[in-house]
């Protein structure tokens, strides 16, 4: 097994996938260009690269809050990335998330929020996590309804959903 693959007590674990924090190896390889042998075919995807590219201005995305690389567990294979817009305001955490065209339709993006959502919730002081999602983007609002948001606001083209932890566990 890689050392990239290699389990650390970071990561979270799902039936099918491992949310791993990104290494400095990964994120230079994203902003030079390079491939990785544990990347699936089409990773990184265009939003994969934007956030690694603010990463310098944003240290608390690579804390334990912070951007995580889906990898397959089957396969051993990053098909994506899902992270939190750490520092929290008020209580409230935004999340991100995106899986390579290639895996998508799998059930992976819901999977991979409902865990981060939930280990979000532990960190000290937050009780609420959200995402900003188009509503001409429905794969991305089912997936924030399959991981147990709900809709609590919209306006125009944009919707706003919430998890708090009575959210999951009604599910």
């Amino acid at each position: 097994m890689s050392s990239f693959l290699a389990p650390t007590d970071a990561d979270l674990f799902t039936d099918r996938l491992i949310l791993r924090s990104w290494s400095t190896t990964e994120a230079d390889a994203v902003l030079h260009g390079t491939r990785l042998a544990h990347w699936a075919e089409d990773f990184p995807a265009e939003g994969d690269q934007f956030v690694v590219g603010l990463f310098a201005e944003h240290a608390g995305w690579l804390g334990e809050y912070g951007h995580r690389l889906i990898i397959e567990r089957d396969s051993g294979l990053v098909v994506g990335s899902i992270g939190l817009f750490w520092p929290p305001a008020g209580g409230e955490l935004e999340i991100g998330y995106g899986i390579v065209a290639t895996r998508r339709g799998r059930g992976y993006a819901p999977e991979a929020t409902r865990a981060l959502t939930e280990f979000a919730l532990t960190a000290p002081g937050v009780h609420t996590v959200y995402a900003n999602v188009e509503l001409s983007n429905p794969p991305s609002v089912r997936v924030l309804e399959k991981a147990g948001f709900q809709r609590v606001a919209s306006e125009d083209d944009l919707a706003r959903f919430r998890a708090t932890k009575t959210d999951l566990v009604r599910q």
